[in-house]
């Protein structure tokens, strides 16, 4: 089994980002080939980074830091769902991936996100210099989700198009084959 964990950067209270983020989490628990870990940065609250030492060093003096880093370092790969927000991803994700340095290092990453008219592209592209300077490695597909407020059910539930699924399913795929191929480098 894989060890996955999608982190949702959506914080906002209303966020479109909550159901979003169960649509993928119920994705990859069908699936079949994943332990699911569901981390929600609106219930993790993490602070703005107050840990005196530089990630790398692994000195970590809070236990909300602590308990990130096992969570992170455990995980095989990751999943990042996030808003586009004036051009940019969301300050939540920026904030928990600083936490940490190493923990991160040589794990496949996958993203979902979402926005306007570019479905969170630009977003995407700024958060891509990020993770590649962490060590992470990118998956080809990424979702990317145009005005998903048109997407809810009157339930409240995302219901994604095809394209949205097979995209998906093909960055769960890879985050697979790239954990197994990475696994060495760690």
């Amino acid at each position: 089994m894989t060890n996955l964990l999608i982190v949702n950067g959506s914080i906002r209270e209303g966020r479109i980002g909550a159901p979003i983020g169960e649509w993928v989490k119920q994705t990859a628990e069908a699936d079949g080939r994943f332990t699911v870990d569901y981390a929600d940065l609106a219930e993790l609250k993490l602070p703005l980074m107050d840990e005196p030492n530089h990630p790398r060093l692994k000195k970590y003096t809070h236990e909300h830091t602590i308990a990130w880093s096992e969570r992170v370092a455990a995980a095989d790969g990751f999943i990042f769902l996030f808003p586009e927000y004036n051009y940019s991803y969301a300050a939540p994700i920026k904030n928990a991936v600083d936490y940490l340095h190493n923990e991160w290092n040589r794990k496949p990453v996958g993203f979902v996100n979402w926005g306007g008219n570019s479905g969170g592209t630009r977003a995407q592209v700024a958060f891509r210099v990020v993770v590649t300077a962490l060590g992470l490695v990118l998956t080809k597909g990424n979702v990317e989700i145009n005005f998903p407020q048109r997407q809810l059910n009157d339930g409240g539930e995302f219901e994604p198009n095809e394209q949205q699924r097979l995209v998906l399913t093909a960055q769960l795929n890879e985050i697979v084959k790239l954990s197994e191929a990475l696994a060495p480098l760690r």
